[in-house]
């Protein structure tokens, strides 16, 4: 059975909501539990608070009764009510996160930014269909990344309705950052060195290579469809972010939807520069090559979590750091005055366009 509208009754919040949660943050005074409506934090003087907010579609356990007749239901035709009244086309065909990567999503964008995670608050809006163990799975999750991380829940809220048609996360996360210290697009400049770490696409290529996996696996060995599958391990940004402020990081930009060509744009635009950079020379795991062509996505263009975007005045002095902390990074190019955004491949070159739809919403659901 489902669970009613409204908040998780007393019981369901205290066994799988507040009993999955840890504290671990000596900065917070006060965190979640039932009234605690406001988190109290203490951070050093030299320090100053950085915040940022993340959503997203998440994955529920898919082992539930529940979730057995959602998959059963999702062959009906378009406009048939699935279980909880929800219309065939809507959340099944998006790109699900998990909680996990969500987090890690939100933890990203606060280390490109020049700060350290410390905390999040986490709001579930969830279908008439979910059950318990599926709430306590979500939190659990959470919780095992947050502690991974060395973030501490401090709050949140969770609630059944009738208006959501899939299960909605939004997290927001609380980092602290040096006092006038700033690693956003403003402090990137002309000349400067663009140095990216690991490999474009492991985001993207870990998802299709689960959704896409049967397919996948009538092209490629077993081994190249499961080692895809599991670039999730990459998605953290944070070891190098560490790092490249130790090195002569300028600017960060925490690559993701739109792949590495939105990031690189968006980079640019936030920056109001221009840049030109080396397509050959972007790197890319052959397993990401090989998911693309089979799946019909451009790698380019394919969810981008993972990589970091870097631009320094030393960008291989700074790459060579990267790589002595066994991070591996690589200089692709420099930023420019004007506005104009080139791409070389050889003696061809191409003018950077305006982030396009990420790769990963334009795949056909496997059939």
């Amino acid at each position: 059975m489902g669970m009613k509208t409204g908040k998780l009754p007393v019981n369901a919040m205290k066994r799988s909501v507040f009993g999955q949660i840890r504290r671990n943050r000596e900065e917070v005074l006060n965190g979640a539990g039932f009234g605690e409506d406001c988190a109290i934090f203490s951070f050093r003087p030299e320090a100053a608070a950085a915040v940022c907010v993340q959503e997203a579609v998440v994955a529920l356990d898919r082992t539930s009764a529940a979730s057995r007749a959602g998959r059963r239901a999702a062959d009906a035709p378009q406009g048939e009510k699935l279980p909880g009244g929800e219309p065939r086309g809507s959340w099944h065909e998006e790109a699900a996160m998990s909680m996990a990567d969500l987090i890690v999503k939100c933890a990203n964008n606060l280390a490109a930014g020049g700060a350290e995670p410390v905390a999040a608050t986490v709001a579930l809006l969830l279908p008439e269909t979910v059950e318990e163990p599926q709430v306590r799975a979500l939190m659990a999750q959470t919780q095992e990344k947050c502690t991974e991380l060395h973030m501490e829940i401090i709050g949140g809220q969770t609630r059944v309705t009738a208006a959501a048609a899939g299960p909605l996360a939004v997290v927001t996360g609380y980092g602290a950052a040096a006092r006038g210290e700033s690693h956003g697009p403003g402090a990137a400049a002309p000349g400067q060195d663009i140095v990216l770490s690991k490999w474009i696409g492991l985001q993207g290529t870990a998802l299709l290579a689960r959704r896409f996996r049967e397919k996948l696996l009538a092209r490629y060995p077993a081994w190249l469809v499961e080692e895809a599958a599991g670039f999730g391990r990459y998605l953290s940004v944070l070891p190098e972010a560490r790092a490249a402020r130790e090195h002569g990081v300028c600017a960060m930009h925490d690559a993701s939807e739109g792949g590495i060509l939105g990031a690189l744009w968006e980079l640019a635009e936030g920056a109001g520069l221009g840049l030109e950079a080396d397509l050959r020379g972007i790197p890319l795991r052959q397993e990401t090559v090989e998911v693309c062509e089979c799946c019909g996505a451009n790698p380019y263009e394919l969810l981008c979590g993972g990589c970091l975007v870097m631009t320094a005045r030393d960008g291989h002095g700074l790459a060579a750091a990267l790589e002595a902390a066994h991070i591996p990074a690589t200089v692709i190019g420099k930023l420019t005055g004007g506005r104009s955004r080139i791409l070389r491949c050889g003696e061809e070159i191409r003018y950077l366009d305006r982030p396009r739809r990420d790769a990963v919403y334009q795949m056909p659901e496997p059939g």
